[in-house]
């Protein structure tokens, strides 16, 4: 397949019309962009989330699924409701690697099999089956795959799978579409604005971005001959990048980290990151430490809090640096994505040179749901090319 190369505003872009393909942000199942979305796998949750024995809700793609650990700590998905009386089956127990509804007993493998209907006198479990999706457990993640069919290879990531350095999780909350923020991971400018705690806007400019074998790739004229891209998206969903340190006194070096964006509806999505925190030795207690009370103070006022009052006039951006040093970043880039409106109205943008990465990103999704809805190959996406 040729490689598409994207360089100014080459292409005027409107997400409304009538053709299918172009809407990508809704993801519900019986949508397009859905079903683009559930050739892939996806992280739901973080392994340390949820104990052997324990279940939990999770809604994701615009639909809502039961995830829970056996009494074994291998960790299931399946349909949110039982099939005799439509109780949450979240409710129940965890009873070896099955789950048992809290209403009448029916009781459920991780393939979603009835295998017990304790009131009947002639069961029928065999006639009984619950939706049931596979998952699998990596880098601190439990990933699930919502698609039809096998699953393709889950892909690895050896940069924080084996690399040196502490493996560390999070996950985040964001009440808008996901697709703002896919976007805004591709703008490398607003980093001198929205971040400007992390050095000044240092002038105009020129930017490209390529497809690569793994999504897209891209650069701008302050990089270094040699170095890699400035940003590197995989798609449908993730970008790798280096995180500089947040505890320069206990960190040797940046950040190898990976970071997901995955709806949970239309109007809502999840962050969840994988990274390996370059701390050693008798530097790894102190740091904790430092983590933990990070977190903690970050507990008393939410993300979400803090945008709504910088955006009602209550405070003004710089209350964010005064107030939150470990999630800063996330923060003010919730500002500016809640500021765009649940979904962003992208009929009335102005693109300009430095939107080549978001640009580019919108023709890959519709390239790829266009192929879709025509019953046509997709292409298949790889990690040989770095």
């Amino acid at each position: 397949m040729a490689i598409e190369t994207a360089r100014a505003s080459d292409e005027k872009l409107a997400v409304s019309g009538g053709e299918p393909w172009r809407d990508y942000v809704r993801t519900g199942p019986n949508t397009l962009g859905g079903r683009f979305l559930r050739t892939f796998w996806h992280p739901v949750c973080r392994s340390s989330d949820i104990e052997p024995g324990r279940t939990k809700p999770i809604r994701i793609l615009g639909e809502d699924f039961t995830l829970y650990r056996g009494q074994t700590g291998i960790a299931h998905v399946v349909g949110f409701r039982c099939a005799h009386r439509g109780t949450q089956l979240s409710a129940g127990w965890v009873q070896g690697d099955e789950i048992r509804c809290y209403y009448h007993g029916w009781k459920y493998d991780g393939s979603g099999q009835c295998t017990e209907q304790p009131a009947e006198v002639n069961p029928f479990c065999e006639r009984m089956r619950i939706r049931s999706c596979p998952t699998q457990e990596y880098i601190g993640l439990i990933f699930v795959y919502f698609g039809e069919g096998d699953p393709p290879p889950l892909p690895h990531y050896p940069e924080v799978e084996q690399g040196a350095g502490l493996l560390e999780n999070w996950y985040e909350e964001w009440p808008v579409n996901y697709f703002n923020r896919l976007e805004n991971a591709l703008d490398t400018v607003h980093v001198g604005f929205v971040h400007h705690q992390l050095g000044p806007f240092r002038g105009a400019k020129l930017l490209e971005a390529h497809e690569t074998a793994f999504g897209l790739s891209g650069t701008n004229n302050e990089r270094t001959p040699g170095t890699p891209p400035n940003f590197g998206f995989h798609m449908p969903n993730m970008n790798y990048f280096f995180a500089p340190p947040k505890e320069p006194e206990l960190e040797t070096g940046p950040r190898p980290c990976f970071m997901w964006r995955v709806p949970v509806d239309d109007e809502n999505h999840l962050v969840f990151g994988s990274q390996r925190v370059q701390v050693f030795d008798d530097r790894v207690e102190p740091y904790l430490e430092r983590r933990g009370a990070a977190e903690r103070l970050a507990e008393q006022e939410s993300m979400i809090d803090v945008a709504r009052k910088v955006l009602a006039g209550k405070v003004t951006t710089d209350y964010i640096i005064e107030t939150r040093w470990w999630d800063i970043n996330s923060v003010q880039d919730m500002v500016t994505l809640v500021g765009q409106g649940i979904v962003a109205d992208r009929d009335h943008e102005h693109l300009g040179q430095i939107d080549v990465g978001m640009v580019l990103l919108r023709n890959l999704y519709m390239r790829e749901m266009r192929a879709l809805a025509e019953d046509r190959p997709l292409k298949q996406w790889t990690r040989s090319e770095t």
